[in-house]
Protein backbone atom coordinates (compact mmCIF):
# COMPACT_ATOMS: atom_id res chain seq x y z
CA UNK A 1 0.00 0.00 0.00
CA UNK A 2 1.14 3.78 -1.02
CA UNK A 3 1.51 5.75 2.20
CA UNK A 4 -0.76 8.92 2.06
CA UNK A 5 2.58 10.73 1.68
CA UNK A 6 1.98 10.93 -1.82
CA UNK A 7 -2.00 11.24 -3.27
CA UNK A 8 -3.59 9.19 -6.05
CA UNK A 9 -3.01 11.79 -8.51
CA UNK A 10 0.56 12.21 -7.62
CA UNK A 11 0.72 8.21 -7.63
CA UNK A 12 -0.60 7.89 -11.22
CA UNK A 13 1.50 10.56 -12.75
CA UNK A 14 4.77 9.33 -11.05
CA UNK A 15 3.91 5.67 -12.68
CA UNK A 16 4.06 6.56 -15.78
CA UNK A 17 7.68 8.43 -15.85
CA UNK A 18 9.68 7.28 -12.73
CA UNK A 19 13.04 5.79 -13.88
CA UNK A 20 13.94 2.35 -12.57
CA UNK A 21 15.58 2.17 -9.49
CA UNK A 22 18.79 1.09 -10.74
CA UNK A 23 18.90 4.16 -13.23
CA UNK A 24 21.49 6.57 -13.16
CA UNK A 25 19.94 9.83 -12.28
CA UNK A 26 22.16 12.89 -13.18
CA UNK A 27 25.55 11.14 -12.60
CA UNK A 28 24.07 9.96 -9.38
CA UNK A 29 23.05 6.73 -8.38
CA UNK A 30 20.52 5.55 -5.64
CA UNK A 31 22.13 4.77 -2.44
CA UNK A 32 22.51 1.54 -1.14
CA UNK A 33 19.99 -0.19 1.16
CA UNK A 34 20.54 -2.40 3.65
CA UNK A 35 18.01 -3.46 6.76
CA UNK A 36 18.28 -3.67 10.30
CA UNK A 37 15.41 -4.97 13.27
CA UNK A 38 13.33 -1.37 14.32
CA UNK A 39 11.44 -1.49 17.51
CA UNK A 40 9.16 0.73 17.43
CA UNK A 41 11.33 3.46 15.75
CA UNK A 42 9.13 6.20 14.71
CA UNK A 43 8.91 6.05 10.43
CA UNK A 44 10.19 2.31 10.50
CA UNK A 45 7.95 -0.58 10.96
CA UNK A 46 8.24 -3.45 13.73
CA UNK A 47 9.67 -5.81 11.63
CA UNK A 48 12.70 -5.87 9.41
CA UNK A 49 12.47 -2.63 7.46
CA UNK A 50 15.16 -0.72 5.02
CA UNK A 51 17.46 1.52 6.43
CA UNK A 52 18.09 5.15 5.36
CA UNK A 53 21.10 6.35 5.53
CA UNK A 54 21.86 10.03 6.16
CA UNK A 55 23.44 11.82 3.33
CA UNK A 56 26.28 12.33 5.46
CA UNK A 57 26.93 8.84 5.55
CA UNK A 58 25.87 8.19 1.77
CA UNK A 59 28.55 8.02 -1.02
CA UNK A 60 27.09 11.27 -2.33
CA UNK A 61 24.81 14.37 -0.29
CA UNK A 62 22.20 14.23 -3.11
CA UNK A 63 21.71 10.32 -3.44
CA UNK A 64 18.47 8.69 -3.43
CA UNK A 65 17.47 6.38 -0.85
CA UNK A 66 18.68 8.73 1.94
CA UNK A 67 16.96 10.40 4.73
CA UNK A 68 14.98 8.77 7.03
CA UNK A 69 11.97 11.60 6.84
CA UNK A 70 11.47 10.10 3.36
CA UNK A 71 9.45 6.74 2.05
CA UNK A 72 10.25 4.37 -1.08
CA UNK A 73 6.95 6.54 -2.16
CA UNK A 74 8.87 9.44 -1.52
CA UNK A 75 11.70 8.11 -3.57
CA UNK A 76 9.75 7.31 -6.34
CA UNK A 77 8.32 10.82 -6.53
CA UNK A 78 12.09 12.40 -6.29
CA UNK A 79 13.37 10.30 -9.24
CA UNK A 80 10.44 11.65 -11.54
CA UNK A 81 11.02 14.91 -10.43
CA UNK A 82 14.76 14.99 -11.06
CA UNK A 83 14.28 13.55 -14.74
CA UNK A 84 11.57 16.29 -15.06
CA UNK A 85 15.14 18.80 -13.88
CA UNK A 86 17.71 17.01 -15.80
CA UNK A 87 15.45 16.93 -19.52
CA UNK A 88 13.06 19.77 -19.35
CA UNK A 89 14.16 22.45 -17.40
CA UNK A 90 18.76 21.88 -17.65
CA UNK A 91 18.60 21.81 -20.97
CA UNK A 92 17.05 25.20 -21.62
CA UNK A 93 18.11 27.34 -18.54
CA UNK A 94 21.27 29.37 -20.56
CA UNK A 95 18.68 30.41 -23.11
CA UNK A 96 15.80 30.83 -20.21
CA UNK A 97 18.98 33.17 -18.56
CA UNK A 98 19.02 35.34 -21.33
CA UNK A 99 15.51 35.73 -22.63
CA UNK A 100 14.46 37.19 -18.43
CA UNK A 101 12.19 34.34 -18.06
CA UNK A 102 11.26 30.49 -18.65
CA UNK A 103 9.39 29.23 -20.97
CA UNK A 104 5.45 28.95 -20.46
CA UNK A 105 5.69 25.00 -21.93
CA UNK A 106 7.89 24.09 -18.94
CA UNK A 107 5.08 25.12 -16.98
CA UNK A 108 2.80 23.08 -18.59
CA UNK A 109 4.70 20.08 -18.36
CA UNK A 110 5.34 20.89 -14.46
CA UNK A 111 1.39 20.49 -13.98
CA UNK A 112 1.31 17.46 -16.06
CA UNK A 113 3.42 15.22 -14.20
CA UNK A 114 1.93 16.83 -11.35
CA UNK A 115 4.82 18.69 -9.18
CA UNK A 116 2.94 22.31 -9.03
CA UNK A 117 0.87 22.74 -6.00
CA UNK A 118 1.49 19.25 -4.71
CA UNK A 119 0.11 19.41 -1.48
CA UNK A 120 -3.46 21.03 -2.47
CA UNK A 121 -6.34 18.87 -2.26
CA UNK A 122 -6.81 16.36 -4.67
CA UNK A 123 -10.59 17.85 -5.91
CA UNK A 124 -8.60 20.18 -7.43
CA UNK A 125 -6.26 17.84 -9.48
CA UNK A 126 -3.60 18.28 -7.32
CA UNK A 127 -1.47 15.24 -5.85
CA UNK A 128 -2.71 15.81 -2.14
CA UNK A 129 0.93 15.10 -0.77
CA UNK A 130 2.04 16.19 2.06
CA UNK A 131 5.07 19.14 2.74
CA UNK A 132 8.17 16.37 2.14
CA UNK A 133 6.36 15.64 -1.08
CA UNK A 134 6.94 19.54 -1.86
CA UNK A 135 10.19 20.21 -0.67
CA UNK A 136 11.70 17.45 -2.95
CA UNK A 137 10.53 19.59 -5.59
CA UNK A 138 12.33 22.08 -3.73
CA UNK A 139 15.43 20.53 -3.81
CA UNK A 140 15.70 18.81 -7.05
CA UNK A 141 15.52 22.34 -8.44
CA UNK A 142 18.22 23.05 -6.57
CA UNK A 143 20.65 20.09 -7.19
CA UNK A 144 19.48 21.00 -11.20
CA UNK A 145 21.44 24.42 -10.29
CA UNK A 146 18.36 26.24 -12.79
CA UNK A 147 17.40 28.94 -10.70
CA UNK A 148 14.63 30.39 -13.49
CA UNK A 149 11.22 28.20 -12.51
CA UNK A 150 9.42 29.83 -9.87
CA UNK A 151 7.69 26.69 -8.74
CA UNK A 152 8.22 27.16 -5.18
CA UNK A 153 6.55 30.67 -4.98
CA UNK A 154 3.68 29.51 -7.29
CA UNK A 155 2.76 26.32 -5.15
CA UNK A 156 3.84 26.65 -1.90
CA UNK A 157 3.42 30.75 -1.13
CA UNK A 158 1.41 31.15 -3.70
CA UNK A 159 -2.04 28.53 -4.02
CA UNK A 160 -1.97 27.87 -0.24
CA UNK A 161 -3.69 31.62 0.63
CA UNK A 162 -6.88 29.91 -1.83
CA UNK A 163 -7.09 26.70 -0.58
CA UNK A 164 -6.81 28.25 3.05
CA UNK A 165 -9.17 31.21 2.78
CA UNK A 166 -9.91 31.06 -0.34
CA UNK A 167 -14.33 31.11 -1.17
CA UNK A 168 -15.34 28.09 -2.66
CA UNK A 169 -15.73 29.88 -6.13
CA UNK A 170 -12.34 31.23 -5.70
CA UNK A 171 -11.08 27.24 -5.44
CA UNK A 172 -13.15 26.35 -8.48
CA UNK A 173 -11.99 29.17 -10.40
CA UNK A 174 -8.26 29.42 -9.61
CA UNK A 175 -6.91 26.33 -8.32
CA UNK A 176 -7.04 23.79 -10.85
CA UNK A 177 -5.36 26.56 -13.47
CA UNK A 178 -2.80 27.24 -11.20
CA UNK A 179 -2.29 23.48 -10.25
CA UNK A 180 -2.35 22.78 -14.46
CA UNK A 181 0.78 25.59 -15.17
CA UNK A 182 -2.28 26.79 -17.13
CA UNK A 183 -2.19 30.34 -14.82
CA UNK A 184 0.94 30.84 -13.20
CA UNK A 185 0.66 32.67 -9.70
CA UNK A 186 2.42 35.37 -7.62
CA UNK A 187 2.00 37.59 -4.67
CA UNK A 188 2.94 40.66 -4.52
CA UNK A 189 4.24 42.23 -1.44
CA UNK A 190 7.42 44.32 -1.41
CA UNK A 191 6.85 47.86 -2.28
CA UNK A 192 9.53 50.47 -3.26
CA UNK A 193 9.33 51.83 0.34
CA UNK A 194 8.37 48.67 2.29
CA UNK A 195 10.07 45.39 2.26
CA UNK A 196 10.30 43.34 5.50
CA UNK A 197 7.99 45.47 7.33
CA UNK A 198 4.75 44.05 5.64
CA UNK A 199 2.66 46.84 7.47
CA UNK A 200 4.06 49.34 6.02
CA UNK A 201 2.84 49.17 2.58
CA UNK A 202 1.23 51.64 1.21
CA UNK A 203 -0.92 49.90 -1.89
CA UNK A 204 -4.75 50.51 -1.28
CA UNK A 205 -7.92 49.39 -2.05
CA UNK A 206 -10.87 51.75 -1.81
CA UNK A 207 -14.33 50.01 -1.98
CA UNK A 208 -16.66 51.62 -4.15
CA UNK A 209 -19.84 49.81 -5.11
CA UNK A 210 -19.39 46.21 -6.58
CA UNK A 211 -15.37 46.75 -6.80
CA UNK A 212 -12.48 48.03 -4.83
CA UNK A 213 -10.41 50.47 -6.60
CA UNK A 214 -6.75 49.74 -5.91
CA UNK A 215 -3.31 52.51 -6.20
CA UNK A 216 0.05 51.74 -5.59
CA UNK A 217 2.92 49.90 -7.31
CA UNK A 218 5.10 46.84 -6.24
CA UNK A 219 8.49 45.94 -7.04
CA UNK A 220 11.06 42.82 -6.91
CA UNK A 221 7.77 40.47 -7.58
CA UNK A 222 8.70 37.01 -8.64
CA UNK A 223 6.62 35.48 -11.66
CA UNK A 224 5.40 39.28 -11.65
CA UNK A 225 6.06 39.13 -15.79
CA UNK A 226 4.58 36.18 -16.40
CA UNK A 227 1.75 35.90 -13.88
CA UNK A 228 -1.98 35.80 -14.63
CA UNK A 229 -3.02 35.93 -11.21
CA UNK A 230 -1.25 38.28 -8.40
CA UNK A 231 -2.40 38.12 -4.82
CA UNK A 232 -1.76 41.74 -4.10
CA UNK A 233 -1.39 43.07 -0.24
CA UNK A 234 -3.45 46.44 0.36
CA UNK A 235 -4.49 48.78 2.70
CA UNK A 236 -8.28 48.98 3.00
CA UNK A 237 -8.20 50.80 5.91
CA UNK A 238 -5.03 52.76 6.25
CA UNK A 239 -6.33 54.08 9.80
CA UNK A 240 -5.87 50.44 11.40
CA UNK A 241 -2.17 49.78 10.63
CA UNK A 242 -1.70 46.12 10.00
CA UNK A 243 -5.23 44.94 11.24
CA UNK A 244 -6.24 47.28 7.69
CA UNK A 245 -4.48 44.99 5.40
CA UNK A 246 -6.64 42.85 2.92
CA UNK A 247 -5.32 40.46 0.16
CA UNK A 248 -7.03 41.13 -3.51
CA UNK A 249 -6.96 38.83 -6.11
CA UNK A 250 -5.75 41.04 -9.03
CA UNK A 251 -5.66 38.87 -12.57
CA UNK A 252 -3.26 40.32 -16.00
CA UNK A 253 -5.54 42.64 -18.19
CA UNK A 254 -7.74 44.20 -15.80
CA UNK A 255 -7.90 47.40 -15.96
CA UNK A 256 -5.97 49.56 -14.59
CA UNK A 257 -3.40 46.92 -13.75
CA UNK A 258 -0.08 47.29 -15.78
CA UNK A 259 3.24 45.06 -15.57
CA UNK A 260 6.91 46.92 -15.36
CA UNK A 261 10.21 46.11 -17.02
CA UNK A 262 11.79 43.00 -15.66
CA UNK A 263 14.88 44.13 -13.37
CA UNK A 264 18.14 43.46 -14.15
CA UNK A 265 19.39 41.12 -10.74
CA UNK A 266 22.49 40.07 -9.59
CA UNK A 267 21.44 36.10 -10.09
CA UNK A 268 18.40 34.32 -10.62
CA UNK A 269 18.74 35.66 -14.43
CA UNK A 270 15.70 33.43 -15.59
CA UNK A 271 13.47 33.58 -12.98
CA UNK A 272 11.14 36.79 -14.65
CA UNK A 273 11.10 39.40 -11.60
CA UNK A 274 9.09 43.04 -12.05
CA UNK A 275 7.33 46.10 -10.99
CA UNK A 276 3.65 45.97 -10.84
CA UNK A 277 1.41 49.21 -11.35
CA UNK A 278 -2.46 49.66 -9.78
CA UNK A 279 -3.56 53.04 -11.53
CA UNK A 280 -7.15 53.07 -10.06
CA UNK A 281 -7.32 49.39 -10.80
CA UNK A 282 -10.70 47.61 -10.79
CA UNK A 283 -11.06 44.43 -8.93
CA UNK A 284 -14.26 42.93 -8.42
CA UNK A 285 -15.40 42.59 -4.41
CA UNK A 286 -15.77 38.63 -4.88
CA UNK A 287 -11.78 39.05 -5.03
CA UNK A 288 -11.28 39.78 -1.81
CA UNK A 289 -8.90 36.62 -0.59
CA UNK A 290 -9.61 36.16 3.15
CA UNK A 291 -11.79 38.73 4.00
CA UNK A 292 -11.33 42.32 4.36
CA UNK A 293 -8.78 43.82 6.53
CA UNK A 294 -7.84 40.08 7.26
CA UNK A 295 -5.01 39.66 5.07
CA UNK A 296 -1.95 40.68 7.84
CA UNK A 297 -2.88 36.93 9.76
CA UNK A 298 -2.97 35.45 6.66
CA UNK A 299 0.26 36.67 5.78
CA UNK A 300 1.98 36.08 9.55
CA UNK A 301 0.33 32.63 9.18
CA UNK A 302 1.61 31.42 5.63
CA UNK A 303 5.39 32.82 6.28
CA UNK A 304 6.86 30.05 8.34
CA UNK A 305 6.47 27.99 5.35
CA UNK A 306 7.59 30.44 2.74
CA UNK A 307 10.87 30.51 5.14
CA UNK A 308 11.24 27.33 5.27
CA UNK A 309 11.43 26.52 2.09
CA UNK A 310 14.13 29.36 1.27
CA UNK A 311 15.90 27.60 3.56
CA UNK A 312 15.41 24.11 2.30
CA UNK A 313 16.33 25.14 -1.26
CA UNK A 314 19.55 27.11 0.22
CA UNK A 315 21.08 23.87 1.89
CA UNK A 316 20.24 21.77 -0.92
CA UNK A 317 22.00 24.61 -3.04
CA UNK A 318 24.88 24.03 -1.01
CA UNK A 319 24.57 20.38 -0.74
CA UNK A 320 24.83 20.26 -5.22
CA UNK A 321 27.78 22.72 -4.81
CA UNK A 322 29.62 20.75 -2.72
CA UNK A 323 29.46 17.70 -4.67
CA UNK A 324 30.45 19.75 -7.72
CA UNK A 325 33.37 20.82 -5.92
CA UNK A 326 34.67 17.36 -5.05
CA UNK A 327 34.23 16.39 -8.80
CA UNK A 328 36.20 19.31 -9.75
CA UNK A 329 39.28 18.89 -7.24
CA UNK A 330 39.50 15.26 -7.73
CA UNK A 331 40.22 16.48 -11.47
CA UNK A 332 41.99 19.59 -11.49
CA UNK A 333 45.85 19.01 -11.58
CA UNK A 334 48.50 20.95 -9.52
CA UNK A 335 51.67 20.68 -8.45
CA UNK A 336 51.83 16.98 -9.78
CA UNK A 337 48.75 15.84 -8.20
CA UNK A 338 45.43 17.20 -7.68
CA UNK A 339 43.66 19.93 -6.09
CA UNK A 340 42.05 17.40 -3.74
CA UNK A 341 45.45 15.78 -2.44
CA UNK A 342 46.40 19.37 -0.40
CA UNK A 343 45.94 19.12 3.26
CA UNK A 344 44.26 22.31 2.99
CA UNK A 345 41.95 21.19 0.44
CA UNK A 346 40.99 17.88 2.42
CA UNK A 347 40.46 20.26 5.68
CA UNK A 348 38.28 22.87 4.33
CA UNK A 349 36.09 20.06 2.41
CA UNK A 350 35.67 18.41 5.81
CA UNK A 351 34.72 21.38 7.44
CA UNK A 352 31.95 21.89 4.70
CA UNK A 353 30.70 18.40 5.12
CA UNK A 354 30.60 18.71 8.78
CA UNK A 355 28.91 21.95 8.32
CA UNK A 356 25.90 20.88 5.87
CA UNK A 357 25.11 17.41 7.79
CA UNK A 358 24.33 19.88 10.85
CA UNK A 359 22.47 21.97 8.43
CA UNK A 360 20.64 18.53 6.35
CA UNK A 361 19.84 17.40 10.24
CA UNK A 362 18.43 20.89 11.38
CA UNK A 363 16.28 21.24 8.33
CA UNK A 364 14.73 17.81 8.50
CA UNK A 365 13.70 18.35 11.58
CA UNK A 366 11.82 21.38 10.57
CA UNK A 367 10.67 19.67 7.75
CA UNK A 368 9.08 16.93 9.72
CA UNK A 369 7.59 19.80 12.78
CA UNK A 370 5.85 21.50 9.55
CA UNK A 371 4.40 18.22 8.58
CA UNK A 372 2.65 17.84 12.09
CA UNK A 373 1.53 20.98 12.32
CA UNK A 374 4.18 21.89 14.68
CA UNK A 375 6.62 24.61 12.86
CA UNK A 376 6.58 27.91 15.18
CA UNK A 377 7.62 31.57 13.60
CA UNK A 378 10.53 30.92 15.82
CA UNK A 379 12.41 27.91 14.16
CA UNK A 380 11.27 28.86 11.05
CA UNK A 381 13.17 32.02 11.15
CA UNK A 382 16.01 30.33 12.56
CA UNK A 383 15.86 27.69 9.75
CA UNK A 384 15.95 30.54 6.97
CA UNK A 385 18.18 32.60 8.72
CA UNK A 386 20.56 29.87 9.50
CA UNK A 387 19.92 27.56 6.29
CA UNK A 388 20.87 30.53 4.11
CA UNK A 389 23.84 32.32 5.72
CA UNK A 390 25.44 28.58 5.42
CA UNK A 391 24.60 28.31 1.98
CA UNK A 392 26.97 31.42 1.34
CA UNK A 393 29.82 30.55 3.12
CA UNK A 394 29.47 27.08 1.78
CA UNK A 395 29.68 28.64 -1.40
CA UNK A 396 32.06 30.91 -1.47
CA UNK A 397 34.89 28.21 0.05
CA UNK A 398 33.64 26.12 -3.11
CA UNK A 399 33.87 29.16 -5.41
CA UNK A 400 37.27 29.48 -4.19
CA UNK A 401 38.55 25.96 -4.38
CA UNK A 402 37.68 25.97 -8.26
CA UNK A 403 40.07 28.97 -8.52
CA UNK A 404 39.96 31.22 -11.78
CA UNK A 405 37.31 29.10 -13.14
CA UNK A 406 34.48 29.51 -10.28
CA UNK A 407 34.37 33.07 -11.92
CA UNK A 408 33.45 32.04 -15.07
CA UNK A 409 29.90 32.33 -15.71
CA UNK A 410 29.94 28.55 -17.63
CA UNK A 411 30.42 27.25 -14.63
CA UNK A 412 27.60 26.14 -12.13
CA UNK A 413 29.01 27.57 -8.87
CA UNK A 414 29.15 31.00 -10.52
CA UNK A 415 25.80 30.84 -11.09
CA UNK A 416 24.85 29.56 -7.34
CA UNK A 417 27.33 32.16 -5.91
CA UNK A 418 24.99 35.00 -7.74
CA UNK A 419 21.72 33.16 -6.68
CA UNK A 420 22.47 32.68 -3.36
CA UNK A 421 23.13 36.29 -2.35
CA UNK A 422 19.46 37.11 -2.37
CA UNK A 423 18.19 34.11 -0.22
CA UNK A 424 19.37 36.37 2.48
CA UNK A 425 17.13 39.44 1.95
CA UNK A 426 14.04 38.06 0.08
CA UNK A 427 11.11 36.15 2.56
CA UNK A 428 12.35 38.59 5.29
CA UNK A 429 15.98 39.91 5.74
CA UNK A 430 18.36 38.28 8.15
CA UNK A 431 17.97 40.62 10.30
CA UNK A 432 14.42 40.40 10.74
CA UNK A 433 14.74 36.91 11.30
CA UNK A 434 17.00 37.72 14.25
CA UNK A 435 14.74 39.89 15.53
CA UNK A 436 12.30 37.34 15.13
CA UNK A 437 14.26 34.85 17.22
CA UNK A 438 15.19 37.58 19.79
CA UNK A 439 11.31 37.97 20.50
CA UNK A 440 11.05 34.51 22.19
CA UNK A 441 14.44 34.60 24.26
Amino acid sequence: MYSRALGRNALRRVANVAMPKATVLAGRTAAPVTTMKVAGSRGFCDEAAPFRPEPHSAKNLMDIGTRRIFSEEHDMFREAVRKFFQTEVVPFHDQWEKDGQVSRECWLKAGELGILGVMAPEEFGAAGSDVLSAAIVWEEQSYSGCSGPGFALHSEIVIPYFFNYGTPEQKAKYLPKLISGEWIGAIAMTEPGAGSDLAGVRTTAVREGDHYVLNGSKTFITNGAMADVIITVTKTDTAKGPHGVSLMIVEAGMEGFTKGRKLNKLGMKAQDTSELFYDNCKVPVENCLGGENKGFYHLMNELPQERLLIADMAVASAEAVFEWTRTYIKERKVFGGTVADLQVTKHKMAELKTELAVGRSFMDNCLVLHKDGKLDSSTASMAKYWGTDMEQRVVDACLQLHGGYGFMWDYPVCKVYADARVQRIYGGTNEIMKELIARYI
